[in-house]
């Protein structure tokens, strides 16, 4: 699969689980008007078509759950035009997303990073401190702590950008309370004991999901890649720069 075809498949998937969450809530807040039998059994009906939804989107079988799902909505539908229910179709409040990172020198590899983990819900992004970074990056930023964030914070994916802790590296996760952490392919953080930290804190309903691979169409696609670019480009050592002058 293209990199091109996975953010359309992924954006897919996303509006299906969207469909399938508006459904969920209709059919949890319905309230009905006749004590018919058949009604009922529409409802069940509707409600196991939702759950066959759900079975199939667990299974990246992305037609099916759409096919099923529609089944569902029309089903209810139909009961409230007849006035056997009463129906609200709300839409449904996005989920909470987060991803942390350095953000120092915005490239291509960043902005379909922060758009892939964006299909997931509304994007909160919380930026590195500068005082981390050299114990995680081995040097010390280019770009100042608040200057990552103000460039993050403009980005089209991004909800809001915040700093991090300096300290405590869950806090600022704990203070937005997400529905998911979407973790990058390098980033060193266990997906099992994150969630298990987490638990342990309060928040016990999180997901935690990695992108796998790097998904770029553009080059250079990583901080490391600018940097020994422009090394290569504009800094010569002396005997060289006394040859051009030759």
């Amino acid at each position: 699969m293209s990199s091109t075809e996975s953010i359309r498949y992924d954006e897919f998937r996303s509006r299906v689980e969207k469909y399938v969450r508006m459904v969920e809530d209709a059919l949890s807040n319905i309230k009905v008007k006749s004590e018919e039998k058949r009604v009922k059994e529409v409802i069940n009906l509707a409600e196991a078509y939702l759950k066959d939804s759900k079975y199939y989107l667990g299974k990246n079988d992305l037609a099916t759950a759409l096919a099923t799902i529609s089944y569902a909505e029309g089903l209810i539908d139909s009961l409230g035009r007849l006035g056997f229910v009463e129906v609200e179709w709300r839409k449904v409040k996005p989920k909470k997303v987060v991803v942390a990172g350095t953000f120092d020198i915005i490239h291509p590899g960043h902005i379909e990073f922060l758009s892939k983990a964006a299909e997931y819900g509304e994007l909160y992004v919380i930026v590195a401190r500068d005082v981390n970074i050299p114990k995680d990056k081995g040097r010390e930023p280019i770009f100042p702590e608040e200057s990552r964030r103000l460039i993050v914070d403009s980005l089209k994916p991004v909800k809001k950008a915040v700093l991090g802790d300096e300290k405590d590296y869950l806090k600022p996760i704990l203070e937005i309370k997400p529905d998911v952490v979407v973790l990058g392919p390098d980033q060193r953080v266990d997906e099992k004991r994150l969630k298990e930290e987490l638990r342990a804190r309060g928040l016990s309903n999180v997901e935690v999901v990695r992108v796998r691979e790097r998904v770029s169409s553009f080059k250079p696609s990583s901080s490391t890649q600018v940097i020994l670019d422009v090394i290569k480009r504009f800094c010569y050592r002396e005997e060289d720069s006394s040859r051009s002058k030759l």
